[in-house]
């Protein structure tokens, strides 16, 4: 029996930033992004923002979609690379914020793939049979960590939050199968040395 995705949410935040925003605070231009990668936007939270409090708008919204009590949850999983703290994980932060008492959690972190190793482990365990109800997220606010005068990363990164609520399916429906891999020798193409044993936590 494999995993359902029952439900789906997002949460961005209001402030956007635009490619011609950009224009003013950098070397490049609205025709120069787009060509590039296609984005002609991002959002920015709100000075003060916490992680979970984007991630929260997205849980919310997805557990209304699947139409499940954060009660009735046995697990939260957050794929992030910014948490609101190195400890506790946002998804203790989450399971606070949305009441889900009985509700195990922890973050992963596996930057831009995170979402879709947590789905791995989600599916994983509702297959052998664990859990039954599962809130995967994944969620960042990477404008906390840009350079706004690179405009090599400046012009990819945002804020914001995707949350989805994992069941149980049927035996011909759900998750057919995840792939997930890793290539440790390229971290330097994009890497964030600080808060890390090699650059540890300052102010």
């Amino acid at each position: 029996m494999g995993a359902v995705i029952e439900g789906m949410g997002y949460f961005v935040p209001e402030n956007v930033v635009t490619n011609k925003d950009l224009e003013t605070m950098v070397d490049t231009t609205d025709e120069w992004i787009t060509e590039r990668t296609g984005i002609k936007e991002r959002r920015i939270a709100p000075k003060g923002t916490a992680n979970s409090d984007i991630t929260l708008g997205a849980a919310k919204k997805a557990l209304e979609d699947a139409n499940v009590d954060p009660g009735d949850l046995d697990g939260i999983i957050v794929a992030t690379v910014t948490p609101d703290m190195t400890f506790p994980s946002t998804a203790c932060f989450l399971q606070d914020k949305l009441g889900a008492r009985k509700a195990f959690a922890f973050d992963m972190q596996a930057a831009c793939t995170g979402y879709v190793y947590a789905l791995k482990m989600a599916d994983s365990l509702i297959r052998a049979g664990s859990v039954k109800k599962l809130l995967v997220c994944g969620s960042d606010m990477l404008s906390l960590l840009m350079d706004f005068e690179d405009r090599s990363t400046c012009v990819l990164f945002g804020d914001g939050a995707g949350a989805t609520v994992i069941g149980p399916g049927g035996q011909k429906e759900g998750i057919l199968t995840t792939r997930i891999y890793s290539d440790g020798s390229l971290w330097e193409l994009l890497y964030a040395p600080g808060g890390g044993t090699v650059h540890p936590i300052c102010e």
